[in-house]
């Protein structure tokens, strides 16, 4: 059966149910999820990163891993490690949890660099180097990496270089105070004051599902003054003044798949200029560096693509 565009919505809806107060953070989520690219999830402490996650894996019925990082973490840890069986005289592979489907990496800029780079070959090529040996990892393999604010003590900034391997950069904020009160509500008739029971979920869809949705997203139609309408942003951000670094080429192919991947969510079969637009902030604000100078200004990363959407003509 082939799957539709309807039965990602239902799965929003479904995510919706559960994580209240984040509509446009869990369709940005799902078009990233449709796109094959992995996300960081930033929000202060409660706000339901892990949750969010952890929820998606039940309703697609995926193997799901979490590894939380702390300052003494080793990439052995997150990769796995050969042992020694005294009993056979042989090295035996320990997997790591890195070995799965859906991989949350639980406060990732609370682990060193070491650490962090642990997950480039993966994220990347989606195979694991092991004392010279290359094991493949699953074809859905899909990293969510949760951080909490920089401005926090204990934390390690990600590298440019590792941050570019993020398709994503998604904001959880504070719900809203209507959005809070039906999460109360929720808690005190739905789940009877009880912990949500993620066993208990029924699927939406499966992984096989989300391979072929992938698939379909490749066949939507890219006119090419879309295609130059990404370009011009990309050299726009350039050439900012307000910028030290702009858009790499890997952002570039990445902009246009995810555009693909949102007019297939939102059930057509072509890219407009509003869905290249509409995932420009979270595919830009973690790329983008601004210059010491703009930072003691005050300018925000996202004000500045605001501004670069205005500045370059839409096509019509």
């Amino acid at each position: 059966m082939t799957i539709t565009s309807e039965t990602l919505i239902k799965l929003s809806q479904n995510l919706n149910k559960i994580i209240v107060g984040q509509p446009l953070v869990i369709k940005q989520l799902l078009v990233a999820f449709l796109s094959g690219g992995h996300i960081i999830l930033e929000g202060v402490p409660g706000t339901g990163k892990t949750l969010l996650v952890k929820v998606l894996s039940k309703l697609i019925k995926a193997e799901f891993k979490r590894v939380q990082l702390t300052p003494d973490i080793l990439p052995s840890d997150i990769l796995g490690t050969n042992i020694f069986d005294l009993s056979s005289r042989t090295f035996t592979l320990q997997k790591g949890p890195i070995f799965t489907e859906i991989l949350l990496a639980d406060e990732i800029n609370r682990t060193p660099p070491k650490t962090q780079s642990a997950l480039l070959e993966a994220m990347e090529e989606q195979q694991v180097t092991l004392d010279g040996e290359t094991l493949v990892l699953s074809p859905l393999f899909w990293v969510a990496a949760t951080q909490n604010p920089l401005e926090f003590e204990g934390t390690y900034p990600l590298p440019e270089a590792q941050l570019d391997r993020f398709l994503f950069k998604l904001i959880l904020d504070y719900p809203s105070l209507e959005a809070s009160k039906q999460m109360l509500l929720n808690f005190q008739e739905g789940f009877k004051g009880k912990k949500i029971d993620l066993e208990q979920l029924e699927p939406i869809a499966t992984v096989a599902d989300i391979l072929q949705a992938r698939q379909q997203i490749q066949s939507i139609k890219v006119d090419d003054k879309i295609i130059d309408y990404i370009l011009n942003l990309v050299e726009k951000t350039r050439q900012h003044p307000d910028l030290e670094l702009g858009v790499s080429p890997r952002a570039t192919v990445a902009w246009l798949q995810t555009s693909k991947a949102q007019a297939w969510f939102s059930q057509r079969d072509y890219v407009t200029p509003d869905d290249v637009k509409n995932i420009a902030s979270p595919l830009l604000r973690h790329r983008l560096i601004l210059k010491p100078e703009s930072q003691l200004d005050g300018i925000k990363i996202d004000t500045v693509i605001t501004s670069l959407l205005k500045q370059v003509p839409v096509p019509r």
